[in-house]
């Protein structure tokens, strides 16, 4: 008589496959201009269509300093640590995924966006990428910390730490944070030595050896977004409108200007 029980288990073990699928392969790290890294696989982003240079206003200097640094991490130089600061919708994000596109066109190949939203998996991704032959730009967008202790991992990773990034990978963060942890004045009340909290909070931003600040807008910059929007996509130009747009929000930015670009484009029957 067959003993059922080897072909429980197969069945038990097929049911159990089912519920938790094997981890998917990760994407070819020479094949695409962007990925994602998420649960421990590198995925190809589904689309990498960036907002041309041209349309972001205003960000001169910023837009060389960055495209110089990744310049030269493709060309297998050393290069920087990036750290993209300042007020929320001034292009920071945008300026990033746009000087990675506008140097892969220069240099086909060898450089790739990588986009990670979990911190504590960074040295997994760069077991990965050290084998590899081609640079890496990791982004890291909108980083910011509740408290020091959260920022010693990054810290230890810029600082050359035993999972320090290889040298054909640097990271690029952007945050609202200047220095990345929030202060509190009555920290300096209640310290033994006030001067250590502060050293330890401006630690982390001090690592990256590139810092671009941005700053809000004024009214002639935010319009001079509005009007490069409006000329790309063959939309009327309104300025007093626009102005009115960005009163109503509360605020002048890159971002702003965008999204009355959007709205006008609805309005009048447009696609973008």
């Amino acid at each position: 008589m067959t003993d059922p029980a080897p072909h429980a288990l197969e069945r038990i073990a097929a049911a159990l496959e089912r519920l938790a699928p094997p981890p998917q392969p990760s994407a070819d790290p020479l094949a695409h201009p962007a990925y994602l890294w998420r649960g421990g696989v590198l995925h190809a982003a589904r689309s990498f269509s960036p907002v041309p240079l041209a349309l972001l206003q205003g960000l001169d200097r910023q837009r060389e300093s960055l495209i110089a640094n990744l310049e030269r991490l493709a060309d297998g130089h050393a290069a920087q640590d990036v750290l993209l600061w300042g007020a929320r919708g001034t292009g920071k994000s945008a300026l990033v995924k746009a000087s990675v596109a506008a140097v892969q066109e220069q240099r086909a190949g060898r450089l790739a966006l990588v986009s990670v939203d979990m911190l504590d998996s960074l040295p997994d991704l760069f077991a990965m990428l050290e084998r590899v032959k081609r640079a890496f730009a990791v982004f890291i967008d909108d980083l910011g910390f509740d408290g020091a202790g959260e920022a010693r991992t990054l810290r230890s990773l810029l600082d050359g730490g035993a999972e320090a990034r290889p040298a054909h990978v640097r990271l690029l963060v952007t945050s609202n944070r200047r220095h990345l942890l929030p202060r509190d004045l009555s920290e300096q009340d209640s310290a033994i030595n006030p001067r250590d909290v502060i050293d330890d909070q401006m630690a982390l931003s001090d690592r990256f050896g590139l810092s671009l600040g941005f700053h809000t807008l004024d009214q002639d910059g935010y319009l001079a977004i509005v009007r490069a929007y409006a000329e790309r996509y063959d939309l009327p130009f309104d300025g007093a409108e626009a102005v009115n747009w960005a009163t109503r929000r509360g605020s002048r930015s890159g971002r702003v200007a965008w999204q009355y670009v959007v709205d006008l484009a609805g309005r009048i029957g447009r696609n973008l």
